[in-house]
């Protein structure tokens, strides 16, 4: 990805991805792994990707330091880089997540405002990793602030859609595909783009999203609104909003293998059945 981010620097310049670049890679798989230990950790979860919890495991004490201690460990990596730049940006990312963990916790009691509120909570959950990886790597690769922008743009919007479709897998796939429990939202209390689209046509869901699902049936009563309405699929077609954003961005940069890699991998998010 690192490759082509600037159409007028020689290309044999950047035709070996710089040890730096690998770098945020690595630091970016950290600081991912170190959310999910704690994501569990807060949601009580069993399983993840079809295997225990850390903190089914070793129990919620011993997760929560697991997780702090890759964070610590992404921290000396990111130190090292030596770059303030990168130093900035990606201290961002754990920011975002602890905020978008605070968004999550609330609703918004005007239905407007609530669909801005979740993608807003996506966004720092999920998508501010992305693009900032994506802004970090470009940074180090080429000067112009530019290239930066398209960089943080193409992976905001890959990440936005990389979440809806993961909730809406969240109501069409099965547990072993998923290799976690399905409407796990639902039971977490949380409502997310297939819950708000279907609202438009059950309004009685408000009501449940409004004291989160708490009541004995709201978890399955909400299912089923929601496979009864086009929530599905309208948050499918958000996504491809979303990727079309993406490659629109990207394709702002000259032609090269990179950048059709890059496009296909928009094509993959909305493909995925896991």
């Amino acid at each position: 990805m690192a490759r082509h981010w600037c159409g007028g620097v020689s290309r044999l310049h950047f035709r070996e991805v710089q040890a730096s670049q690998r770098s945020v890679a690595i630091i970016t798989e950290m600081i991912h792994t170190a959310s999910l230990v704690h994501d569990d950790v807060i949601d009580e979860a069993n399983s993840r990707r079809g295997k225990m919890t850390v903190n089914q495991i070793w129990g919620e004490r011993k997760a929560v330091l697991a997780g702090d201690f890759i964070l610590s460990a992404a921290s000396l990596a990111l130190a090292r880089i030596g770059n303030t730049n990168i130093v900035s940006v990606l201290t961002q990312v754990i920011e975002d997540l602890v905020r978008g963990e605070f968004l999550q916790l609330g609703s918004k009691e005007n239905e407007n405002e609530r669909f801005a509120h979740y993608l807003e909570k996506t966004f720092k959950k999920t998508a501010s990793l992305i693009a900032n990886s994506c802004k970090a790597v470009s940074i180090l690769g080429c000067p112009d602030p530019k290239v930066h922008e398209i960089a943080y743009q193409y992976g905001k919007n890959v990440g936005i859609a990389f979440q809806l479709i993961d909730d809406v897998l969240d109501f069409t796939s099965c547990a072993d595909q998923m290799g976690k429990p399905t409407a796990a939202d639902l039971k977490l209390g949380l409502a997310t783009g297939p819950v708000l689209f279907a609202c438009r046509q059950f309004p009685e869901i408000n009501a449940m999203i409004m004291r989160r699902f708490s009541l004995p049936g709201d978890v399955e009563r909400a299912r089923e609104y929601v496979l009864q309405s086009d929530g599905v699929q309208q948050t499918n077609y958000l996504a491809q909003r979303y990727c079309h954003e993406a490659t629109k961005e990207i394709s702002k940069l000259r032609p090269s293998p990179e950048r059709d890699a890059l496009i296909q991998l928009t094509e993959m998010v909305l493909t995925r059945d896991k």
